[in-house]
């Protein structure tokens, strides 16, 4: 007989619902104050910090299904905040980046989510958010190489 795990100590699902709730929370801040769901903010969080790119890098980077990417890109087009250029290096996508009013919200809430990570994890030394953020690097690093094979549900947490 196979040990089991209950779910409560199962760790891609505490990552997973630990992520949720941090998310959550800093997303109620984004949506009161500045009308932006999660995938709306991490697509201009994503524009702000490398500048413009297309809707495949975006998904790539922010690791959301391209379905998301797209609603939120509209989102934010039709709010002025991001706009599309042509791809000199593929005509066939455009490039997306932030508007003025798009680097100006994004300054805004840069400060703000600064300030909701430090009381997030208030509770952690300087040593452990360093320790924390390796942890996180090593894991993200080990998801990147792993061998699917075998492995029946694409979604395990």
């Amino acid at each position: 007989m196979q040990p089991t795990t209950p779910l409560s100590r199962f760790l891609p699902y505490q990552l997973s619902i630990t992520s949720n709730a941090v998310s959550g929370r800093i997303a109620q801040e984004y949506r009161q104050r500045f009308g932006l769901s999660v995938p709306e903010w991490r697509v201009m969080a994503v524009l702000g910090d490398s500048g413009p790119l297309t809707q495949r890098d975006l998904t790539q980077r922010t690791l959301m299904d391209k379905v998301a990417v797209n609603r939120a890109c509209k989102v934010l087009e039709e709010r002025g905040l991001a706009a599309r250029t042509p791809n000199a290096q593929d005509g066939r996508s455009h490039h997306l980046g932030l508007t003025q009013a798009g680097r100006e919200m994004h300054g805004q809430i840069m400060p703000l989510a600064v300030e909701m990570e430090s009381r997030v994890f208030a509770s952690l030394t300087a040593e452990e958010m360093a320790q924390f953020r390796t942890l996180l690097h090593k894991v993200r690093e080990q998801v990147g190489d792993l061998d699917t094979d075998g492995i029946d549900s694409g979604n395990i947490g």
